[in-house]
């Protein structure tokens, strides 16, 4: 018995390790664990058809698209990319129930001095509950940063596009 736990470690380890960068791992581990109120849970890629993955808005390529499971249910996706800033970019998350509708987004690694207030719980629950057919309008649904206005269009633009790629995907039964 204790050999397969190891044995399931050690494989864990070894397909994280060339996945997603160590930083980044630990930070989206917690926040699965905090939003799907589990410890123990796995994360494997979603491979998307290439064919399907041309016609989206959102790039769903290696490292970006993963399930998330636990005793053999599906509880939900994770979706990891970049959005630009002002002159960089920033990292983000999002997770998803198993219909697809968001749970939460977070701004993962935020490297520019201004807009940085994106990153707030506060103003990032905006997009909770929206799904495939919702519409993200800055300045309409979606509020205003002083000083973040950049990022605050890039990071509405970025879910806008997600939320149109899950339709997409839906409607073409790829998930």
């Amino acid at each position: 018995m204790k050999i397969k736990a190891v044995l399931t470690l050690f494989a864990t380890f070894l397909m994280l390790s060339f996945g997603l960068p160590q930083n980044i791992q630990k930070k989206v581990d917690k926040e699965i664990t905090k939003v799907f109120g589990v410890e123990a849970f796995d994360f494997t890629e979603v491979a998307i058809n290439p064919e399907i993955a041309k016609e989206l808005p959102s790039k769903f390529e290696k490292d970006n698209f993963f399930k998330i499971e636990a005793n053999n249910t599906v509880l939900g996706y994770a979706y990891l990319s970049q959005a630009p800033s002002k002159t960089a970019q920033f990292d983000y998350l999002v997770l998803l129930d198993k219909e697809l509708i968001v749970l939460k987004s977070k701004v993962l690694v935020y490297r520019e001095e201004y807009g940085g207030e994106i990153g707030s719980s506060r103003w990032l629950r905006q997009f909770e509950g929206k799904t495939g057919g919702d519409e993200l309008k800055y300045g309409d649904n979606i509020m205003a940063i002083s000083g973040a206005t950049i990022s605050v269009r890039s990071m509405t633009n970025a879910m806008n596009d997600l939320m149109a790629s899950l339709k997409i995907l839906q409607n073409k039964n790829a998930l």
